[in-house]
């Protein structure tokens, strides 16, 4: 694998991990009026990355299909929706600010149904990322190396707050401050293996790179309108949860424009 590719895909990582750490250094739980502004904000990126890195390139492969270049991206798109209606009702799992999910007996079954959460929604990113890479790699999809490295510091921006949103409620479960820290690690640790699983897929399938990218984007836009656009609306003063929304959304739209 090329090493600027094996780096890209470790840099979302580092994100959840380095948000993760915040920990050590925060001794309450995050107030809920910034959650409100990390979740917009979150919601926003991987939005944009969805549209700008993945869809459009995918409908970009399939131009020789004339006006039905957007069937492949169409098809992607859904599977990738329903995967995620799939493993939201297989995985039991606790959304943000919600006891009734799976009805928790107690502590320990609440924060290991935290940790499912936040690993739900880095399993599409995981994917996005390594799709991106390896549209790159095989030379068939229209994507740059900064296009790709945009997509990948665009989620590691989104992924520190989320791994701070996760440590910090396993903190005040009365865990302590290392397992807090590895259980926000650990949420995160699907994303690599996810990218590299489908970069190798990839590799072998050419063809079904349009299907992968827009997968990705219906995963992740699964995500955003089921738990993260809920989640920022919650309380008094939602619209700073839009805001933050569009914030994340310029951001996203200006590095891979810009570096893409």
């Amino acid at each position: 694998m090329d090493m600027n590719a094996f780096y890209g895909i470790l840099i979302p990582f580092i994100g959840t991990s380095a948000g993760a750490a915040c920990v050590f250094f925060m001794k309450k739980d995050l107030n809920a009026y910034v959650q409100r502004c990390l979740t917009g904000f979150a919601a926003g990126v991987m939005v944009a990355a969805s549209i700008w890195s993945l869809l459009i390139p995918a409908i970009d492969q399939s131009v020789e299909m004339g006006k039905f270049s957007f069937v492949p991206a169409l098809i992607g798109f859904w599977i990738g929706v329903l995967f995620l209606l799939m493993l939201d009702h297989i995985v039991p799992h606790l959304h943000q600010h919600s006891d009734q999910a799976e009805e928790p007996k107690s502590c320990q079954q609440r924060t290991t149904m935290l940790v499912l959460a936040v690993t739900l929604h880095n399993i599409p990113e995981g994917m996005a990322v390594g799709v991106v890479y390896a549209g790159y790699l095989t030379g068939k999809a229209q994507i740059t190396m900064m296009g790709a490295l945009a997509l990948s510091l665009g989620i590691a921006i989104q992924n520190f707050p989320e791994g701070a949103i996760i440590s910090m409620p396993l903190r005040s479960e009365e865990m302590g401050k290392t397992k807090a820290f590895v259980g926000g690690v650990l949420s995160g640790i699907v994303e690599p293996i996810g990218a590299v699983l489908t970069i190798l897929a990839a590799g072998l399938i050419v063809p079904a790179l349009p299907y992968l990218l827009s997968f990705a984007a219906g995963a992740m836009l699964y995500v955003v309108v089921e738990e993260l656009i809920p989640e920022m609306s919650v309380g008094e003063h939602s619209n700073i949860g839009t805001i933050f929304f569009a914030v994340g959304f310029s951001l996203m739209m200006v590095l891979d424009v810009a570096l893409g």
